[in-house]
Formats: structure tokens, sequence, C-alpha cells
């Protein structure tokens, strides 16, 4: 059995002050070894102040995270009353780079460049004129070397900082893209929840709406009739309520054993239900190849169904053609009705306007709209407007097979 791996990182303040310890020593183990330069002044002098000045250029480094400026600032004034006294020059200018690098690469861009700058300008020009009389020549050699050193240190740090900041911002444009694409798809959730609610309410509505209609009329004339008039409202409302509870309970629960969306199965129900609202209706269906995707066997329920309710609501009574033709690629869906003034067959009921049985015309909606977009979402198309011989069509195309698969 293999044991968890336990990894231990030291926190930030405690790898500055391991970092600062180990400069401090290494600067003044490596001023130690070194030969000292020729008339330069020996580390013992003035208490051992060189020593000391090694030390806490070093030292002060365990907190150049915290307060880069000020940690940037100690190291040039103790580097200038280093080579000032005339101590020998070494590896002593090891923390003042690390400082250097720490104020760019943790600073705040133009103002700690400024900083920089200033201070390795000043720095230079003082390391010059201390080293004026240096002897030998040769040795001026470690003064521009300092120099570079120090312009190298500061433009790395600002290629890090620099680095550190466009990562930033790209991980803050991928969140942002996230959040956007987390809102699309909350509408698009949204939208598909408002065209269900739609369908199944208007639908529902129209039905019973002319039912109710019915019920008033023969109320008295003929109470059988008007029996069964409120008789289909009840199965017409109870259904939609059916519906209603599959399409909401995606706003409750993930829960994979929700009834199924309404499909092709139901359209006997459907014509059923229409032909009690009045309509004479005829379907016409050629025998699919195979099952349908449930998506394009949900849209078509849902085409027939806007369809049927918009000839209820507009139209009335009248004769409506249901066509369905199952193709290789595409399925295709024509409803068509033959416009208001047309007697169906004997003993139709007449018309109630759907906009509360007053005889007012139906306020346009959202019907048509909606198939439109369910048809683009399986990238299909829909049409549909008055015909050339009087009425009404609605056509749809729906591919069986993704545009993808197509060409391979």
């Amino acid at each position: 059995m293999r044991r968890p791996v336990l990894r231990k990182h030291l926190s930030v303040p405690a790898q500055d002050a391991l970092l600062a310890v180990f400069i401090a020593v290494m600067q003044v183990e490596a001023s130690m070894a070194k030969p000292q330069d020729v008339g330069s002044r020996p580390f013992t002098d003035f208490g051992n102040l060189g020593y000391v000045l090694l030390t806490v250029t070093g030292l002060i480094l365990a907190v150049r995270r915290r307060w880069p400026v000020p940690v940037f600032i100690a190291s040039a004034l103790i580097s200038l009353a280093y080579y000032a006294i005339g101590f020998s020059d070494g590896p002593g200018w090891i923390g003042l780079f690390v400082a250097l690098y720490t104020l760019t690469a943790y600073g705040d861009g133009r103002r700690s460049l400024a900083i920089a700058g200033g201070g390795i300008t000043v720095l230079a020009t003082c390391w010059l004129i201390f080293a004026a009389d240096i002897q030998p020549r040769a040795a001026l050699g470690w003064v521009f070397f300092r120099i570079a050193a120090s312009i190298m240190a500061a433009a790395l740090g600002e290629s890090v900082r620099s680095r550190s900041t466009e990562a930033l911002e790209r991980a803050h444009k991928a969140e942002m893209t996230r959040e956007e694409e987390a809102r699309a798809r909350v509408d698009a959730e949204r939208l598909r929840i408002a065209r269900e609610v739609h369908d199944t309410v208007a639908h529902a509505i129209a039905i019973i709406n002319v039912q109710a209609g019915v019920t008033a009329y023969l109320l008295d004339k003929g109470p059988g009739q008007a029996r069964q008039a409120l008789v289909t409202i009840e199965q017409t409302s109870a259904q939609a309520l059916h519906e209603m509870r599959a399409v909401l309970g995606v706003l409750r629960d993930t829960d994979n054993g929700r009834v199924p969306h309404p499909g092709l199965e139901q359209v006997t129900e459907l014509t059923a239900m229409a032909r009690d609202a009045g309509l004479d209706v005829t379907v016409d269906v050629t025998p699919p190849a195979a099952p349908l995707p449930s998506a394009v066997d949900h849209t078509v329920y849902r085409i027939l169904q806007e369809s049927i309710t918009n000839v209820i609501r507009h139209v009335g009574p009248t004769r409506v053609t249901v066509a369905i033709d199952h193709g290789a690629d595409v399925l295709e869906v024509r409803v068509t009705d033959d416009g208001g003034g047309n007697t169906v067959a004997a003993g139709a009921r007449p018309r109630v306007a759907a906009g509360g049985g007053k005889g007012g015309p139906a306020q346009p909606g959202h019907g048509i709209v909606g198939m439109r977009e369910r048809c683009g979402l399986l990238g299909g198309e829909l049409t549909a407007g008055p015909r050339p011989s009087g009425g009404f069509e609605v056509k749809a195309r729906l591919p069986l097979i993704p545009a993808g698969a197509l060409h391979l």
C-alpha cells in the first residue's frame, strides 16, 4: 500500500529569510577568500565595519518583498558607503542585485522602473568617481561589470513582472469568458423553457377557450354536448399541467427520471383535441426508416402543436392538413389550413375568439418566432405565410444527420 506523499512548502517569509542568510554568509566568506585589492582598506577597520556592511546587505533581503523600495535604497546606500570607505572590491554587490531584481519584479511598474533607473544612475556615477584612482587600471572593469549587472537585474525583474501581469490578465479574460459562456447557457436554457411554457400554455388555453365558448353556447340547447366540452377542458388542462411539471422540473432538480418531452407518439392525442375544438384534421405521415432523434421528435411535435393552436385562435373551425415526410437526411413537416369561412363536417361548433370569448381578434404572439428558433437550433429552416389559394401554411425542414456528418 502506497503512502500518500506529504509535500511541505516553506512560506514566502521563510524562503526570503533563508535566502538572506545564504547571501550574507556567501558575501562574507567570498570576500575573505578573495585576495585584497592593492591599497584597499582591511575589513577589520572601524570595528570590522567591512564585515558588518557585507552582512547587513544580505540580511535585509529577508523583507525584500514586503518593502522592496526601502530594501533597495538601503542596499544602495550601504554599497556607496562600502566603496567610499575603500574596502576591497568583490562579491559584496550580490545583495544589491537581488534588491534591484525584487524592486522591479514586485513593484508597480513605471514607478519602480523610475526608482531603479535613478538608483542605478547614482550608483554608476559614484562607483566611477570612487574608482578614479584605482590601481591597477584593469580593475576598473569590475566597476563596469557592477553597472551592467545592475541593469540586467532590473531588466530581469521587469520581465518577470510583465509576464506575471500578462498571465493575470489572461486568467481574468478567461474567467470573464467563462462567465459570459455561463450567462449564455443560462439565457439559452431560459429561452428554451419559455418556448416550452409558451407552446404548452398557448395550446391548452386555446383549446380551453374554444371549449368554454362552446359550453356557454350549448349549455341550454344541448346539455350533452356541453358536458362533453367540459370533459375536453378537463383533459386538456390536465395534460397541460402534466407537461408544465415536466418542463419546470428542470428548475428544481437534475433527476434523469423525469417524464420525457412529448413527440410524434402524442400526435394522435393532439389531433383529437383539435377535432374537439372544431377542426377537421387530416394527418399524412410517411413511416420513418429509423427512430427520430429525440430533439427532432420533440421539435416536430411542438411545431404541430403551435400551428394547430394558431388555427384555433386565428381561424376557427376549418380544414387542416398535416403532412410529415421522413426522408433519408431531412424530415419535412407541413401544416396547412383552408382559411376562415369554410364549412366543415356537419355539427361544426361555432367559432369563439381566443381573446376571451368576446369576438375580438386574437393578439399577435411569439408562436412563429418560437418555431423558427426551434428549427434554427437543429440547423433547419421554417417558412410560414398565406397560400395563394387561401389559407395558411407552415413548412419546416429539419436535418436528421448533423451537418458535419454529411461530408464524411
